[in-house]
């Protein structure tokens, strides 16, 4: 059993390097998200 299939992955195929991309892809997209939000309510970029 892989590492990935511990913790909060409990599933069969949680080590699949698709799926291990894609997730990283909407947490990175949404925390650039996030901090593109901070700054335009902190006026830095208009």
């Amino acid at each position: 059993m892989s590492d990935l299939n511990r913790g909060s992955m409990k599933f069969e195929g949680a080590d699949n390097p698709v799926l291990v991309a894609i997730s990283a892809f909407l947490v990175f997209g949404f925390i650039g998200a996030l901090i593109v939000w901070a700054m335009n309510n902190a006026y830095v970029i208009h």
